[in-house]
């Protein structure tokens, strides 16, 4: 992962928590201040590198995360609007992702959680974050809740 991979687009409070998370190999940048938005306060963060579906580019962001099994479960809520984030559109169709979790890389296949899983792990997600709640009560799609499985080399 690197610098080139942060979408330009993004605001810039969540490029320099990229390059915070980077620049310190995770330890500066893992546990987020989510109150900044409304949330409880820290929580863990990883970043996920997918490749754009239509570019092809490398794309990283930072995402709330909790623990699944071997690998880790993240939300693709988008804050509750009504279509899907472009990182979960860009890994459905391709499901080989980058991950960083702390100082730890590795290569992981994304996967969409479904029936008692999901129901699982988005209760553990809510844990985490409880704004999701709200984000599921604005939206009539069902957020996705996505799986990384590390892959082994």
């Amino acid at each position: 992962m690197s610098e080139a991979s942060v979408p330009l687009r993004l605001p810039d409070w969540i490029r320099d928590h990229i390059r915070r998370y980077l620049d310190s190999d995770g330890a500066d940048g893992h546990m987020w201040d989510s109150s900044v938005v409304g949330g409880p306060g820290l929580v863990p963060t990883l970043l996920l590198t997918t490749t754009g579906r239509k570019s092809g580019t490398p794309q990283t962001l930072p995402l709330i995360y909790g623990k699944a099994g071997d690998g880790y479960a993240i939300v693709a809520s988008k804050g509750g609007a009504p279509s899907h984030p472009a990182w979960y559109l860009n890994l459905s169709a391709l499901p080989e992702v980058e991950v960083q979790v702390e100082a730890r890389r590795f290569r992981a296949k994304a996967r969409t959680a479904t029936g008692s899983e999901r129901s699982a792990l988005w209760d553990q997600m809510v844990g985490i974050y409880p704004p999701y709640t709200d984000y599921q009560k604005r939206t009539e799609r069902e957020i996705p809740v996505v799986v990384l499985e590390p892959l082994s080399d």
